[in-house]
Formats: C-alpha cells, structure tokens, sequence
C-alpha cells in the first residue's frame, strides 16, 4: 500500500519534472548536437507535460484510487514503465530511439488503459445505483415483482377544460 501511495503523489510530481529531464539531458550529455535536436525537444517536452497530466487525471478521476488514495498495481507498473523509458531517453546514448519508441508506445497505452479502466468502474457503480434505486422502488411498492412508481391520490386535483376554438 505504501509503494502504491508514494506513485499517487509522484505521478502529479511527474507531471512537471519529467518533462524537463529530457531538456536537461540534451545539455548534459549531448551539448555539441546542432540546435535542431534541441528544437525538437522544446516541440515534443509540452507535448509529454499534456500526456502525462492527461494520465495522471484519468488515473486520479477513479472513485476508488480516491478513496483508498493509492493507485492500484496495474497502475504503477504503467506509469513505472512509462517513466522509467522517459528518464533512459534523457540520457541521449545509443539507445535514445529504443526508449522514445517505447516511451510512445506506452504513453499510449497509459492512456487507453486510463480511460478503459475510468469507464468501466463507472458502468460499475452506475449498475449498483441502478438495483439500489430497483430495491428502495419495490420495498416502497410493497409488491415484490411491481417496480411502478406509487401515486397517493390525496382527493384533491384540478380540472382544466379547454374549449374549441372558432
């Protein structure tokens, strides 16, 4: 549970400083690369932040990792997936493409997986809503196979007579 809870608060940690890893990298270990490598880092670092944010709330957006405050496991090993390809890119060696591919391809996944899993639980507690709302209905009915909603006719009612028009 612990290792759960430390992923919830750096996932939103992650948010801001994974982006700038990779502009930091660039000028720790590859400096003497032209300026369009560079560039293309300052295009593709805003895109991540959007990515990552975007994760981060599905993930967060689930009733349940709220209530337990702790992502679950599937959850971690994604975003441990995710992240860990994110820092190998920002090392700029030879397997810089190997880790930007598979930052891509799970980035994606992230984000299918999030949304999947945000959908499904609220089908989940859409259904349970729904057979409380059929329990109370048929304890309030009395019958057990009537689910009708009662109306109590208290005597009273208004009479609106509408006359043809010439």
């Amino acid at each position: 549970m612990l290792v759960r809870r430390i992923f919830l608060r750096w996932m939103f940690l992650a948010v801001v400083l994974l982006p700038l890893w990779p502009l930091l990298g660039w000028i720790i270990f590859d400096g003497n690369r032209n300026g369009w490598d560079f560039l293309g880092l300052l295009f593709a670092m805003p895109v991540l932040f959007v990515a990552l944010l975007t994760v981060s709330l599905l993930f967060y957006g689930r009733a349940q990792v709220r209530r337990q405050r702790a992502l679950e496991w599937a959850d971690v090993a994604i975003l441990a997936a995710w992240h860990i390809s994110i820092v190998g890119f920002g090392f700029f060696g030879e397997s810089m493409a190997v880790f930007g591919f598979l930052g891509i391809v799970i980035a994606l996944g992230a984000l299918w997986y999030g949304i999947w899993r945000l959908f499904r639980e609220a089908a989940l507690r859409t259904r349970e809503a729904m057979a409380e709302f059929e329990r109370l209905a048929q304890q309030q009915s009395g019958a057990p196979g009537n689910t009708a909603p009662r109306f109590d006719d208290d005597g009273e009612y208004i009479v609106i007579e509408e006359r043809p028009r010439e």
